[in-house]
């Protein structure tokens, strides 16, 4: 993507996965994607979102958490940048700033039904059982934390 001035444009969004410990196990809050025109019927992120201009990918994510499933101040931690594409799609490259968090106050809930059809909490450790599908770049993100190291940058689609 370019824009009048020619230079090359990528769009940034932020992705908020909330982590908990549920007896010894840690759990991920996924959701079910319905009527957003992209992944529909697809796992993923509880709470993710464009970064709007003069935004930082930080409070973005803070943002996206609060109007996606009412949570407030999250002790975010940041996982990984990801420059991702796809070539066989007409998408416009991106990058993702990916984040966990394990502590916010309020309880997830759906706040946009018309795009979120479900939240689920599922373990982590066993993403094999993971409900499915998952969209991919996010799966990707999430086996790294789930094996306990992801690079600060990431690629997908290239």
């Amino acid at each position: 993507m370019s824009t009048e001035h020619g230079r090359f444009v990528v769009v940034p969004a932020a992705y908020v996965f909330l982590l908990r410990e549920q007896d010894g196990v840690t759990e991920v809050l996924l959701q079910l994607r319905r009527g957003t025109g992209y992944m529909d019927e697809h796992w993923a992120a509880a709470a993710a979102g464009h970064v709007e201009r003069g935004e930082t990918a930080f409070d973005a994510a803070r943002r996206e958490a609060a109007e996606e499933i009412a949570v407030a101040d999250l002790d975010l931690e940041f996982v990984t940048g990801m420059h991702r594409t796809r070539h066989d799609l007409p998408i416009d490259e991106r990058i993702d700033f990916f984040f966990t968090a394990r502590s916010w106050t309020g309880t997830p809930r759906i706040v946009e039904p018309t795009k979120c059809a479900e939240l689920r909490w599922c373990p982590l450790a066993s993403l094999d059982d993971l409900p499915g599908p998952v969209v991919p770049h996010e799966r990707a993100v999430l086996d790294g934390i789930a094996a306990g190291h992801i690079p600060p940058y990431t690629t997908f689609g290239f």
